[in-house]
């Protein structure tokens, strides 16, 4: 029986990998990689460290607008899955390689695995919520990471298609701290600055306006702890090219691999970011979370007590906020455990 997984992004190979793993033991797997991470930091690393097999096809499809960039996808992988003919087509999370994905497959009548489905930020104006709103509609296997994604797809009438799986990302990091030890890898921003926050920002709202963004560096100047901060290739664009001031208190890095990345979440006092799936490494890693947003698709953490929302666009003087943000409520392990395990049984039972 054949498998064809579609990734494209960073977030993407994480999730694919423990799944892979797992999905050779029994089927025959192809890997397309899309193109849209496409750089050594941002793509080829990431399958080199997470031992992802080689993709068998790189559609080298990045840059341009939603628009220009998913039609080109829907264009090749339209070609591949022809030729192919998998009997299943799985897809992660929220991307244009998400969409692109789920749209051909279910123009060719092959059923999709949409892992990371029922997510919502209820935030119309996000790409990211238009791609999984349509995923999880084109899809004819809905993998959800927990409760609250399992109701939004009741919500929407598409329970019977759903499962509740927990989230993939438990079964990524596991191995990550595993061969992060086995290695001994050593952290030399902790031995340098002892304690730091770890800062991460590449959403459109926060970035591609310089003067939200400028505001952002002035408000995280006055913490009182280093802030480390790995730039991403579009927040970089835009920092260069308005010429905007990096604070006093900013160590800047160039983008690293996972294993490195998980080293750096498992030894900062505290995560800020506006990425939806660093607030969920943060949650597994008990990690207390500031995320630079209006909303969250992960509310469950925000409920939990670890993770703070904060619109850095509406809010005076949250730097304070996040000093004095310090969870006292007891864990919950929200995202299951072998999940993995769980999602290949489910996809053998779809295809047998």
């Amino acid at each position: 029986m054949k498998i064809i997984s579609i990734v494209g992004a960073r977030p993407q190979f994480i999730k694919l990998a423990p799944l892979s793993r797992k999905l050779r033991e029994q089927f025959e797997e192809k890997i397309v990689h899309t193109g849209q991470h496409f750089n050594q930091e941002m793509s080829s690393l990431f399958f080199e460290e997470l031992e992802i097999p080689e993709p068998n096809y790189n559609l080298g499809i990045s840059g341009g607008n939603h628009g220009e960039q998913t039609g080109k996808m829907l264009i090749g992988l339209e070609e591949i899955l022809v030729n192919e003919k998998p009997d299943i087509v799985i897809v992660f999370g929220d991307t244009n390689s998400t969409l692109a994905g789920s749209l051909a497959s279910a123009k060719l009548g092959i059923k999709t695995v949409h892992v990371e489905a029922g997510l919502r930020s209820f935030n119309p104006s996000m790409p990211e919520e238009i791609n999984r709103i349509v995923a999880d509609h084109t899809s004819g296997y809905l993998f959800a990471p927990t409760q609250i994604s399992m109701k939004n797809l009741e919500d929407e009438n598409l329970i019977l298609k759903s499962y509740l799986t927990g989230d993939i990302m438990v079964d990524s990091l596991k191995s990550a701290i595993e061969k992060l030890e086995k290695e001994k890898r050593q952290n030399i921003y902790q031995k340098k600055f002892e304690k730091y926050f770890l800062l991460t920002l590449h959403r459109p709202y926060n970035v591609d306006n310089s003067s939200n963004l400028s505001g952002i560096f002035n408000e995280l100047s006055k913490l009182s702890q280093q802030v480390i901060f790995p730039v991403h290739p579009r927040t970089h664009k835009i920092i260069v090219s308005n010429y905007l001031k990096i604070p006093d208190n900013f160590t800047i890095i160039n983008p690293v691999g996972y294993l490195d990345f998980v080293m750096l979440e498992m030894y900062a006092n505290k995560i800020i970011t506006d990425s939806g799936g660093i607030q969920k490494e943060a949650y597994i890693l008990k990690k207390p979370c500031i995320t630079l947003r209006s909303e969250t698709e992960w509310l469950e953490t925000v409920k939990a007590g670890w993770n703070l929302v904060v619109n850095p666009l509406t809010t005076n003087n949250y730097c304070q906020i996040i000093e004095s943000f310090n969870p006292k409520v007891n864990y919950l392990p929200l995202f299951g455990e072998n999940v993995a395990e769980k999602m290949k049984n489910l996809i053998n039972n779809f295809i047998m």
